[in-house]
């Protein structure tokens, strides 16, 4: 009896496993849905790999600029800072979400929406400063690439600043009912894939770009 009882008691345990197997019921909607928007994220993910891959092919061609002659890596890195502090701001809410601290919850997100601004508003000044010298998006093959690349980026974080304060106003509303709490784990699952994304970007758009 203590056996059964402490394989109940640790999921972990090779009894409580093969215990759960007996029992097995339907997943919860949690579980279900964290699954659904995961095969989102990999669709999305898939995506991206398409734009990389044509930026890959497209980067080497002739006709325009160099990367190296573009880009200015300090304005890309307070981009990255933003996006990378929050991600972390995102964590915070999201903890703070699954212990009902609704004033902190606000907080984190409040912050996170700051700086999701931030970004846009730096990327935005990125690409009116290359239009306006003459590297818009019809310059070249490559600035084409660039532009749909880091532009479909710079959407996504747009749409998640939109659902971000959506979510705030359903936590105001509502309060941390069932169906909101797995709506905030679907955003944190989004923004966090945001700053993976930009990452591999940053890494290969912009650093080997000025180092070319």
């Amino acid at each position: 009896m203590a056996t059964v009882a402490t394989a109940h008691a640790d999921p972990h345990h090779l009894g409580g496993l093969a215990a759960a197997a007996e029992h097995a019921g339907p997943a919860s909607k949690r579980i279900v849905t964290g699954y659904g928007f995961w095969i989102f994220l990999l669709s999305d993910i898939v995506m991206f790999s398409c734009f990389f891959a044509s930026y890959a092919v497209l980067s080497g061609t002739a006709g325009g600029p160099k990367a190296s002659e573009l880009f200015d890596l300090r304005s890309v890195a307070a981009e990255t800072g933003c996006l990378l502090l929050s991600s972390f701001t995102c964590g915070l809410a999201t903890i703070a979400a699954d212990v009902r601290e609704k004033t902190l919850y606000q907080l984190a997100m409040a912050l996170t929406c700051a700086l999701g601004l931030a970004f846009l508003l730096l990327e935005a000044r990125e690409f009116a400063s290359l239009v306006a010298r003459g590297a818009g998006p019809t310059r070249s093959a490559f600035l084409t690439a660039f532009f749909s690349l880091v532009g479909c980026h710079g959407l996504h974080v747009s749409a998640g600043v939109l659902w971000l304060l959506t979510m705030m106003a359903q936590v105001t509303a509502k309060g941390f009912r069932a169906d909101i709490q797995r709506r905030i784990m679907c955003f944190a699952l989004f923004w966090h894939a945001l700053d993976i994304i930009w990452v591999a970007l940053f890494s290969v758009v912009y650093l080997l770009g000025a180092g070319q």
